[in-house]
């Protein structure tokens, strides 16, 4: 059983670093994002820190290529003109782009490697949250290998093959094995184990718009 929702949004984004770019062109700026910062402003405007406005403070021209969720950290590229942004938007839209997360989860997992293969939809009722929907759900699937066993605690890498919203989140949730610390998804231990969501994207590969590829890595932080 989940915890309900809240009824506000609490929204404190890290100042510091206030933008940590990992590689910028004439074309794309890969950055490193951190956790608690959204990567589009909200409706309120309480909301409106975010990746896209600290990054166009810099380079106006630059539009959002793919989002993190607000609690997930890592690597993020966003593009600085139409042609740029098509191009890369279709690597991701094809799944040419290449990506891998780190995640700490609640629990031993049995296996070594393995695939999770089940539909998603939104959770109407709990809106954010999303959920496992057999019958109206978008087919889902994300690969997973064990990095490291630690005392009750399993460390992943995940290779998303879709971009459902919380895709990772709740495939690992439906198999018994919360993400630590998240507060949509982890109930009890799993949740107190982190002070905030183990879960961070560390590797993105795609082809650049110039044709070339391109590989980045920003080392997962926890």
């Amino acid at each position: 059983m989940l915890n309900p929702m809240p009824e506000s949004f609490d929204y404190s984004p890290p100042i510091e670093p206030w933008l940590a770019v990992v590689y910028a062109d004439e074309d794309i700026v890969v950055l490193d994002k951190p956790s608690g910062l959204l990567s589009v402003p909200g409706k309120d405007p309480r909301l409106s820190d975010c990746l896209e406005a600290r990054v166009r403070a810099r380079w106006p021209s630059a539009a959002l290529a793919h989002r993190l969720d607000k609690d997930t950290s890592g690597i993020l590229v966003m593009c600085l003109n139409k042609k740029a942004l098509g191009h890369v938007g279709q690597e991701f839209e094809q799944r040419r782009a290449k990506k891998t997360y780190v995640a700490r989860v609640w629990g031993d997992i049995d296996d070594e490697a393995g695939r999770i293969e089940m539909p998603l939809a939104t959770d109407w009722e709990n809106k954010p949250r999303q959920c496992v929907d057999w019958e109206n759900g978008r087919p889902s699937q994300t690969e997973w290998q064990v990095i490291r066993r630690e005392d009750g605690i399993t460390r992943l890498r995940l290779n998303p093959l879709t971009g459902r919203t919380h895709q990772l989140r709740v495939h690992l949730l439906a198999i018994g094995h919360p993400i630590l610390g998240d507060v949509f998804y982890a109930t009890g231990a799993a949740l107190a184990a982190a002070d905030r969501l183990q879960l961070h994207a560390e590797t993105l590969g795609f082809h650049h718009p110039r044709g070339h590829w391109v590989d980045f890595v920003v080392p997962t932080p926890f």
